[in-house]
């Protein structure tokens, strides 16, 4: 095997980069289609708190009220045991039913897979059987080779994309699919005023490639998320709802923001809890059967206040503003 396996499910995660995100420190016959109906949370927002004490992190999420959780950040032993956050994937799996949350999607990070010049399918092998193990359905890639990210170009997308095209292949034969998550240099312009999601999605298969749309994200590049998702209908089946400042509007796309690493861009952002920040959630919402919304979660990637009060505060303004309607 040419990955090391250790090093590549302990990157695995669902932002940009551990050392950015954390200064402290897909649609098949058998998936089940909950949109709204149950509220999950990306259990990234809660990272520090599940190093710390993963049981407690989940029963609490569990008794505030989330429905289901994605999951991020697989380990791989010297074994060959996976383990979250010193769980063994099995006993996450248990705590996970005892407190009555499912896990139907998580984030791997698949770098060797989708990086030109490399292509190893050993990775995404990996990912089907800690996902299976999980009851999971989606097998979400959360952000392109780490090493790529300021040096992506339409041959990479399009590596990229024709690898996801086989990749779904592999993870359908297991009764999965698999599925990509956006951030805001996917828009960036390119080739002939493509971006890099036109190209990630024209050129993979709909019914082998799904897409997580991070609502944050398209906004902060200046997309409106709602005219998105009906340019692309059924190609969003799981939704990340995160609030954007409304301090802290600007798109970070165009001229003045291409060129600067994307790390450097993304250190200055800052989020809110849902409902407190500038994005319309009403509108997008509308538009949740064009999506084929299937899954939605909760995210935030940086918090300003004490972290599960920030998350239950999110999930009320869900439940009694978005579900409401």
């Amino acid at each position: 095997m040419k990955t090391n396996r250790r090093q590549f499910i302990k990157l695995a995660g669902t932002g940009i980069a551990t050392a950015y995100f954390a200064p402290s420190l897909l649609s098949c016959s058998n998936t089940v289609s909950i949109g709204l109906a149950e509220i999950g949370l990306q259990l990234y927002t809660l990272r520090e708190q599940l190093i710390h004490d993963a049981t407690g992190t989940l029963v609490r999420v569990a008794n505030i009220g989330y429905d289901h959780v994605e999951t991020f950040g697989a380990e791989i032993q010297a074994d060959g045991k996976s383990s979250f956050w010193g769980l063994e994937t099995g006993t996450l799996r248990r705590i996970l039913d005892d407190n009555g949350l499912k896990t139907l999607s998580g984030h791997y990070l698949l770098d060797d897979f989708l990086t030109r010049g490399i292509g190893d399918e050993d990775v995404l092998k990996i990912c089907v059987d800690i996902a299976l193990e999980l009851g999971q359905q989606y097998i979400i890639v959360p952000v392109p080779p780490l090493s790529l990210i300021d040096r992506l170009g339409a041959d990479d997308y399009r590596f990229m994309a024709d690898q996801l095209n086989i990749g779904g292949e592999m993870v359908a034969k297991a009764g999965l699919k698999l599925g990509y998550h956006n951030h805001f240099w996917e828009f960036r312009s390119l080739d002939n005023g493509l971006t890099g999601m036109d190209i990630l999605i024209d050129r993979t298969e709909t019914d082998l490639v799904a897409f997580e749309l991070d609502l944050f994200w398209t906004e902060k590049a200046g997309i409106d998320s709602a005219a998105f998702i009906r340019k692309h209908p059924s190609r969003f089946p799981l939704w990340h709802i995160k609030d954007m400042n409304k301090q802290d509007t600007a798109p970070v796309i165009g001229p003045e923001y291409d060129n600067r690493p994307a790390l450097e861009i993304a250190m200055g952002i800052t989020y809110t809890e849902v409902g407190t920040g500038s994005i319309d959630f009403h509108k997008i919402i509308a538009e949740k059967q064009a999506a084929g919304l299937q899954l939605a979660y909760v995210e935030q990637d940086i918090i300003s206040i004490d972290p599960f009060d920030s998350i239950t505060e999110s999930l009320n303004y869900v439940k009694s503003k978005l579900l409401a309607k």
